[in-house]
C-alpha cells in the first residue's frame, strides 16, 4: 500500500502550536518551513522524536521540520488537512516559468498541471456520461426525468470545462482566480453565439466565433487566462494602491475579454477552416491516407479545438446525402485509450495512477476520453503517442474499407447502430467499424505494454506503513560502488556544514564540497529521482541502489530558482559525469548565500560501511565516497 501521510501531517500541525500559530508554510527538498507566530508554542522535543520526522531546525525566522524525501507528500497532506495556506507553491511556480525541455514536453507539462487538480471530478463526470449513454441505449426517452438529471450530472462539467480550466490556469499563471472566472463567464455567455452575426463588429473589428462557441474547449480559455495574467501584472504595477482592489480586475477584464474574443475566435475559425480544407484534399487524394492522418491526429485536433473544421462538414453530409465518411476514421480512436489504460494499469506501480485509470478506462469505453488523455496518457507522453499510432493504423483500415456512418450517433460502444444502412439494412460498415475498434484496442494495449511506463506522482505501491524511518541493517537491493564528486571544489566533512540537519548526519552520511565552478554533474550512472523546482537540489538513484541527495548551498531555496538552470528532468536516466545543473557561482555568493554543497547518501543504513576520507581539492568526477 502507498503511504498515508494524513496522520503525520495533523500531528505536526498540532505540535507546532496548531493552525492558528502558523503564519505561512512552504517546503524545500527535505523540510517543511513554517513561519510561526510564536515558536515557544511548538513542542520541538516531541517532533524530534516523532516517527516520520528526522529532526527540527530553527533558523532564519523559520521553524523547519525535516522530513526527508517524502516532504512533498507531507506538505500536501498538511494543506489537505488544515486551512493553512501554502506559499511554497509560489516559489515552485516561479521556477516552472522558466522553459524546460522541448516545446512538446513543455506543452504537455502545462496542460497536465492545469488538469491535475480536478481529475477526480472529471473521471466521475465521464462515468456519469457513460451511464447516460447506457440509459439512452436501453430505450429511455431523452425527455425522461431520470435521463435529464443524469445527462446534466455527466455533461455539465464537460460543457462548462472552461470554467474549471480558468480556475486552475489562473493558479498556474498567477492571475486572480475570480477575474479568471469572470473572463471565462464572458466567453461562455449563453447568447454570445446566437447574437453574433456575420456583420457584427466591435468598434469596427469583426467578431468571428467558433461555430459551437467556447463550450467544451481547452486551449482558448488557457490562452485567454495567460494573456489576462500579463495584463493584470501590468495593471498592478501602474495602478494606485487606493483603487487597486476594483481597478485592477476592471481594466484586466476590459482589455482581456475583447482581445480574447476578437483574437482567439478568428484564429480558431481560420485554423479550423484550414483543417477542413486540408483534410478534404487528402480524402480526394487517398481515403487510406486520409484515414491514417485523421485517425492519428484526431486527439490532437480535439485538444486544440481544430476538429470543428470537419464536424460541420460531416453534419452537412448527413443533412444532404444521408451518410458521411468524413469523421469515421476518428470514432474508434477512443478504444486505443481503453487499451493503453489497461496496459498502464498492469504495468504501473503507482496506486494513484491505478485509482485514476479505473474510472478513466470505464468512461473511455463510452467514448469519453478526456480523463484518460489529460489525466494519464498525455502526462506520460509515450502512451499518448502510442494511442495516436494505433488510431492511425485503424484509420487506414477504415479508409480502405470505406466505412460509412448514416447518422450522428452516440460515442464509444454506442456508436455502432449509427452505421447500419437504413435503406438496405446492411451491417457491412458496422462489422468494419467493429474491426477498427478491435485494432485500436489491441494496438493501444500492445504498443503501451512495450513502452516504459513513467511515474507521475513519484510514489509506488509498497507494503510500508505510515512511518518513514528507514529499516535497520543492510539492504539486499544495494551493491558496493563508488560515488564520484559531482562538482569541482574543496571537500570538507559534513560536520563543517552550517546547517545542523546536514552536519548532524540526520539525513545520512556523506561529504560536502565548497564549489569552485558552477556546473553540477552526476556522481553515478542511474536515474534522476528528484528535481526540486527551484533547481537548488537534486536526487539520484544509482544502478546499484544508492540514493543520493545533492543540495547546492544553504537556504538557496529562497532564491526561487534565480541563478540555477536544471539540465535534466525527473525519471531521466543519466551517466556518471553528465551535467545536471548549471548555477551562477558568483551571483549566488554575491547575494550572501553559502554555496557549501552536501552530497548525502540518504539510504546510508543500507550499507555496512561508507568511506568518506577524501579531503582537499577535487575535480568533478574524482572519486569521493565508497559504499560497501
Amino acid at each position: 500500500m502507498a503511504k498515508n501521510y494524513d496522520e503525520l501531517a495533523k500531528d505536526i500541525v498540532a505540535h507546532v502550536g496548531g493552525e492558528e500559530n502558523v503564519s505561512s508554510l512552504k517546503h524545500c527538498v527535505t523540510r517543511l518551513r513554517f513561519v510561526l507566530k510564536d515558536e515557544s508554542k511548538a513542542d520541538t522535543d516531541y517532533l524530534k522524536k516523532r516517527n516520520g520526522v528526522i529532526t527540527v531546525a530553527q533558523a532564519g525566522g523559520q521553524y523547519q521540520v525535516v522530513i526527508g524525501n517524502e516532504v512533498t507528500d507531507v506538505y500536501d497532506a498538511v494543506l489537505r488537512n488544515s486551512h493553512i495556506k501554502g506559499v511554497g507553491e509560489v516559489a515552485e511556480d516561479d521556477a516552472e516559468d522558466a522553459p524546460k525541455g522541448n516545446l512538446f514536453d513543455r506543452f504537455v507539462d502545462l496542460i497536465s498541471s492545469i488538469f491535475q487538480p480536478f481529475l477526480g471530478a472529471l473521471c466521475a463526470a465521464g462515468m456519469l456520461k457513460g451511464i447516460t449513454a447506457l440509459l439512452a441505449a436501453t430505450g429511455m426517452a431523452t425527455t425522461n426525468g431520470i435521463y435529464i438529471i443524469f445527462n446534466a450530472m455527466g455533461d455539465g462539467m464537460f460543457q462548462y470545462l472552461p470554467f474549471f480550466l480558468a480556475l486552475t490556469a489562473a493558479r498556474k499563471f498567477k492571475l486572480d482566480q475570480f477575474t479568471a472566472l469572470a473572463l471565462s463567464g464572458a466567453m461562455l455567455y449563453p447568447t454570445l453565439t446566437t447574437t453574433v452575426k456575420a456583420t457584427t463588429n466591435f468598434f469596427g473589428l469583426p467578431i468571428k466565433l467558433p461555430s459551437a462557441g467556447y463550450f467544451q474547449t481547452v486551449i482558448p480559455i488557457i490562452l485567454a487566462v495567460w494573456f489576462a495574467s500579463l495584463v493584470e501584472k501590468r495593471m498592478k504595477k501602474w495602478m494606485p494602491t487606493d483603487i487597486k482592489m476594483f481597478a485592477v480586475p476592471f481594466f484586466t477584464l476590459l482589455i482581456s475579454v475583447p482581445l480574447s474574443i476578437l483574437l482567439i475566435g478568428p484564429v480558431a475559425n481560420t485554423l479550423s477552416a484550414w483543417v477542413g480544407v486540408a483534410f478534404q484534399a487528402i480524402y480526394k487524394f487517398s481515403p487510406m491516407l486520409y484515414g491514417a492522418v485523421l485517425g492519428g491526429l484526431w486527439q490532437v485536433l480535439v485538444m486544440f479545438g481544430l476538429h470543428w473544421g470537419l464536424v460541420p462538414l460531416a453534419i452537412m453530409d448527413f443533412a444532404q446525402k444521408g451518410w458521411s465518411v468524413l469523421l469515421n476514421p476518428s470514432v474508434a480512436v477512443c478504444f486505443a485509450q481503453t487499451g493503453a489504460l489497461a496496459a498502464i494499469m498492469i504495468k504501473t506501480k503507482e496506486k494513484k495512477v491505478k485509482e485514476l485509470a479505473t474510472p478513466a478506462l470505464i468512461s473511455s469505453i463510452f467514448g469519453v476520453t478526456e480523463p484518460a488523455i489529460y489525466g494519464i496518457t498525455l502526462p506520460m507522453k509515450t502512451p499518448f503517442i502510442m494511442t495516436c499510432i494505433a488510431g492511425a493504423i485503424q484509420g487506414v483500415y477504415c479508409g480502405l474499407n470505406n466505412v460509412t456512418g448514416y447518422a450522428m450517433g452516440g460515442m464509444g460502444i454506442f456508436l455502432f447502430p449509427s452505421y447500419i444502412n437504413p435503406k438496405t439494412g446492411s451491417f457491412a460498415s458496422v462489422i468494419n467499424l467493429a474491426i477498427c475498434s478491435v485494432i485500436s484496442l489491441i494496438l493501444g494495449f500492445a504498443l503501451t505494454m512495450m513502452t516504459k511506463i513513467p511515474t507521475l506522482y513519484g510514489e509506488e505501491e509498497t507494503t510500508e506503513t505510515t512511518e518513514t524511518t528507514p529499516a535497520e541493517g543492510p539492504s539486499v537491493t544495494v551493491a558496493s560502488e563508488t560515488i564520484l564528486a559531482p562538482v569541482a571544489g574543496e571537500v570538507c566533512p559534513l560536520s563543517e556544514v552550517k546547517d545542523e540537519v546536514f552536519s548532524s548526519g540526520a539525513m545520512g552520511a556523506g561529504l560536502a564540497i565548497k564549489p569552485s565552478e558552477g556546473l553540477l554533474k552526476s556522481p553515478v550512472d542511474g536515474t534522476v529521482s528528484l528535481v526540486f523546482p527551484t533547481g537548488h537540489a537534486i536526487g539520484l538513484k544509482s544502478k546499484n541502489g544508492a540514493e543520493i541527495l545533492i543540495h547546492i548551498g544553504m537556504d538557496t531555496v529562497e532564491l526561487n530558482g534565480e541563478g540555477f538552470e536544471v539540465l535534466v528532468s525527473k525519471d531521466q536516466e543519466v551517466k556518471g559525469g553528465q551535467p545536471l545543473v548549471k548555477f551562477d557561482l558568483d551571483a549566488i555568493k554575491a547575494k550572501g548565500y553559502d554555496l557549501t554543497t552536501p552530497v548525502i547518501i540518504t539510504n546510508s543504513k543500507s550499507y555496512q560501511e561508507i568511506g568518506d576520507s577524501k579531503r582537499g581539492a577535487v575535480k568533478a568526477s574524482d572519486q569521493l565516497l565508497t559504499l560497501s
